[in-house]
């Protein structure tokens, strides 16, 4: 019997799972699709020859986060592509706003807005690993051993703060002049799944925001799947194994086991396991959130984007002006279709050009729906890239759509479709999946969550397998070490 086990193979399930591995456990990932990767894999969906990214697709956080910085997928093999415009956000009109990897020059193309711009990103820009350290964070514990992790300047806090403040309250709009940065702001925001004008959506814009102007937002090579890949195949090389195909019905199945990390939602954590009355009731209050409706296209070309810079962009947000994006998300909170929703959209052609034969292009999209929403979006998704790329139509060689309420039947802890794995509320971004001071423990001995609805939340970065590995390993091992030194090769068995 493993010393280990971890249900769930999705990137913080196998973060978990190989930092377990590496101090010297034996470890066991159990997966009920035939494939590992959860919301991170790469598929032909649409044609042959044409790879899509099927939930994740530009990895800003991959590049970015603790975890994979000492993991350094680079090393194992996985080539991240980082396009020169890091997101784009196209007007009507032929005007865009672009967010290139470069601060200075993304400054320079907002008019008068520039420098407020610069003087909104600058200093996270320069203090960013610190940023990210507090953002990744389990928002709760020091690090078991600070000296292995970076030693936040006692500032960060107060200018994230101050920046979130702005930009969740009426005061949003004192900084900008004109229309554009705004906009370029907002969409960022957006990626919340929540009215932008709020602290969850305004926290999402400055981490991601920053991260635009310092590592960038790349794609892999090849797809998604190669960062899974590469999870997997060090598991394996430290001696994990990995059973797909099974389906996770009871935790008596491990009753033996010292360790077990979920990374499950809340609600299959209730399906398997008998709670105590407590925690269950604290679990029943856990919300899921707005969703997603995903589209993917096979093209004949590359999309006839009407704005300059936008053909250099790896993602797009496509919704319009500030005052429209928030009115989309407004009516998706509410439970309503947007008449024009927003879409996000991926070009991953743009440096990548292994994902479709020579000349053609996959294009990734998804938008904002409600949760549970039955309805394909594809012609409204299509239209909303036809409003900024006259032409789009004309490219489509096929499409395919995944609704809102199919999205479980590709990973469980999409409930409804919901593909941040619980509602990015205020209360569930700090305190999800329960007001606990340990969110990932659960009360059933030696058993953890290490899914997204944990801290720090979604997003390909591992940081919620690594702080549940951390736990675990402390608890259940007696191993104090930090797992990063594990990924470095600083601490050995």
């Amino acid at each position: 019997m493993a010393d280990a086990v971890v249900v769930g193979s999705g990137p913080n399930g196998l973060a978990a799972a190989v930092i377990l591995a590496r101090a010297g456990l034996d470890v066991e990932v159990y997966e009920a699709a035939d494939g590992i990767g959860g919301g991170c894999r790469t598929g032909e969906v649409t044609l042959p020859g044409f790879h899509h990214d099927l939930c994740a697709g530009a990895h800003p956080m991959a590049v970015a986060s603790p975890f994979f910085r000492a993991f350094d997928l680079k090393a194992h093999g996985v080539e991240l592509l980082t396009p020169q415009v890091s997101y784009a956000h196209p007007l009507d009109g032929g005007r865009a706003g672009l967010a290139w990897l470069d601060l200075d020059h993304t400054a320079d193309g907002l008019g008068r807005d520039g420098g407020a711009w610069r003087r909104l990103f600058g200093p996270l820009v320069r203090k960013w690993e610190d940023l990210v350290a507090l953002l990744m964070s389990d928002l709760r514990h020091p690090p078991i051993d600070p000296s292995g992790m970076l030693r936040l300047d006692p500032g960060i806090e107060l200018r994230v703060l101050r920046r979130m403040v702005e930009q969740a309250t009426p005061l949003w709009d004192m900084r900008f002049r004109e229309d554009v940065a705004p906009a370029l702001l907002t969409g960022v925001s957006a990626h919340a799944i929540r009215p932008p004008r709020g602290f969850p959506g305004a926290g999402v814009a400055m981490l991601l925001g920053t991260l635009a102007h310092v590592r960038g937002w790349p794609v892999p090579r090849g797809g998604s799947q190669a960062i899974i890949d590469a999870l997997a195949e060090d598991l394996r090389v430290h001696g994990g194994r990995i059973i797909t195909g099974h389906r996770v019905d009871s935790l008596d199945e491990f009753d033996e086991v010292r360790a077990v990390l979920l990374d499950v939602a809340p609600a299959e954590l209730q399906r398997i396991a008998t709670l105590p009355a407590r925690y269950d009731f604290a679990l029943n209050r856990f919300r899921y959130g707005g969703a997603a409706c995903k589209v993917d296209f096979a093209l004949s070309g590359p999309v006839p984007w009407q704005a300059r810079g936008c053909d250099r962009a790896g993602t797009l947000h496509l919704v319009g002006t500030r005052a429209e994006a928030v009115a989309a998300e407004k009516a998706v909170a509410a439970g309503r279709h947007a008449e024009r929703p927003y879409v996000l959209a991926i070009q991953p052609g743009v440096v990548d050009d292994t994902r479709a034969p020579a000349g053609k292009h996959t294009l990734y999209t998804y938008a904002h729906v409600p949760n549970g929403s039955a309805e394909d979006l594809t012609e409204t998704i299509t239209a909303q890239v036809e409003r900024f790329a006259p032409g789009f139509r004309d490219l489509i060689l096929a499409t395919h759509a995944r609704t809102a309420v199919t999205m479980p039947a590709h990973n469980p802890n999409y409930i409804g479709g919901d593909i941040s794995a619980g509602a990015m509320t205020l209360r569930q971004t700090v305190f999800r999946p329960a007001p606990r001071w340990n969110p990932y423990a659960t009360p059933l001995p030696g058993v953890y969550l290490c899914s997204s609805a944990t801290p720090p939340g979604p997003g390909v970065h591992g940081m919620n397998g690594y702080h549940a590995a951390r736990h675990a390993l402390r608890k259940e091992f007696g191993i104090p070490t930090d797992p990063l030194e594990l990924l470095t090769g600083r601490w050995r068995i």
